[in-house]
């Protein structure tokens, strides 16, 4: 069973502080129970989601506690968006004190925290200019116009004929452009028509990349470091640096989206690291606020990126005063706490001791995968229903969801403790042989 623990506390046991009208709303519908809130949810939520049956009321570092009080480990974490961990103490005191004096202005005016803010991320991730916008989607959105406009004025590539390659089984967001380059059924059925202008092939393959950069009009090539919502893809050792190469050979962009994989995330600061690339275009997000507001970030060379001038691209929130003094706090986490070393050790930790364990008593798991904290447990699907492995996961402490229906994501907040990475792993090896005796019987 999931634990209990006084950490999951009522609004009276924090502080006494006058309730938000959030609160005062929600305690006037009476709502106590889970299925209340999920009737709730049922009833004016658009069901996008199909969610874990579970009612989370507060989270602190790598633990989460429900409206019962029952306590987890978030093994989720956003999909990568909580690497600092829930409500970093230092995280929420710069929002706070950022909220207390400016939060937006739009860029129709200079702020005093926008500008030092781009130059703190470009100074720690080696790039000229830092483009802030607010979601991930909208972070590959920006490249896609930045590489197609470089491609017209400075490669001279014909009007309206730049292509982009991307991967199979790719994933950037939910977009009608992230729609137009997706090969997952459920991103693009019935959402067409699509925007033109790419080129899939498979992952991890050098030979295909080859082969389609012999088409002169390829601007750019736009790949993950790991195929993240993908079902964690961990490329052969060498493939960017040696798509990077071929790039670099075609004059062609190499955009990198590190949303999921990058800050700390695989071991490195970059997941791209591990092969010594520096993209022509970084994308990040996620834990680039820890969790807290949305920020996303494109970096580049000066000469990609000023092909952008004004009255060419905008966003209302995009680096907006609060969302930058958190996101500048968020990356000055993950460099005190050194969590990329965390990453790597609790990683190997992770794979060798679920690997141990698991292979040879559990026939239906059929690879454990991964690097640093970003790993995964892909099962067969016709020998076992995966959400059977997700009950049994919450039965034990512990929440997470699988991914393309077969692959479980193992992604924790890099804060976890030494402690609760053991306990935490312990449930989960706990949790699949558990389920395959129940198979069994």
């Amino acid at each position: 069973m999931a634990t209990k623990s006084d950490g999951s506390a009522s609004a009276a046991a924090e502080g006494g502080a006058r309730k938000t009208n959030i609160e005062a709303y929600r305690d006037g519908l009476k709502l106590k129970t889970e299925e209340d809130f999920f009737a709730c949810d049922r009833q004016y939520v658009c069901q996008n989601y199909a969610p874990v049956p579970v009612v989370i009321s507060k989270g602190k570092g790598a633990r989460v506690w429900d409206i019962n009080g029952n306590e987890y480990y978030d093994f989720l974490a956003g999909v990568s968006s909580l690497s600092q961990g829930h409500c970093h103490p230092r995280v929420i005191a710069a929002l706070c004190r950022q909220a207390e004096r400016l939060t937006l202005t739009l860029r129709a005016f200079g702020n005093d925290v926008t500008g030092p803010a781009c130059r703190f991320m470009a100074e720690m991730f080696g790039y000229d200019r830092v483009l802030l916008m607010n979601t991930g989607a909208e972070a590959g959105e920006s490249a896609l116009k930045i590489a197609r406009k470089w491609a017209y004025e400075v490669k001279e590539i014909p009007p309206d004929s730049a292509k982009v390659i991307l991967c199979n089984n790719n994933y950037w967001g939910r977009t009608i452009t992230a729609c137009s380059s997706s090969t997952t059924f459920d991103c693009y059925n019935n959402f067409g028509p699509f925007t033109p202008g790419f080129e899939l092939i498979d992952y991890d393959d050098v030979g295909a990349l080859e082969e389609a950069l012999k088409d002169p009009n390829v601007a750019a090539f736009f790949v993950e470091p790991i195929q993240g919502e993908g079902g964690v893809n961990v490329p052969k050792p060498g493939y960017l640096k040696r798509a990077h190469e071929l790039c670099r050979s075609k004059n062609v962009l190499l955009i990198v989206d590190e949303i999921q994989t990058g800050l700390c995330r695989t071991g490195r600061l970059l997941a791209a690291d591990h092969d010594e690339v520096h993209p022509d275009i970084l994308l990040l997000g996620k834990s680039l606020s820890a969790g807290v507001v949305p920020i996303s970030a494109v970096m580049g060379r000066a000469d990609v990126m000023d092909v952008l001038k004004p009255g060419t691209h905008g966003s209302t929130f995009g680096g907006n005063p609060l969302a930058c003094a958190v996101a500048v706090e968020a990356l000055t986490v993950l460099k005190d706490e050194k969590l990329a070393d965390r990453a790597e050790r609790l990683g190997a930790q992770f794979r060798d001791c679920l690997r141990r364990e698991l292979y040879g008593k559990v026939p239906w798991i059929k690879e454990i995968r991964g690097r640093g904290l970003l790993n995964a447990v892909e099962v067969d699907s016709d020998a076992i229903d995966p959400n059977d492995v997700v009950m049994k996961l919450k039965e034990n402490g512990i929440l997470s969801k699988p991914t393309r229906g077969r692959v479980m994501r193992f992604i924790p907040p890099l804060v976890i403790t030494d402690e609760e990475h053991r306990d935490a792993t312990t449930r989960i090896i706990k949790s699949f042989l558990a389920v395959e005796e129940e198979r069994k019987k």
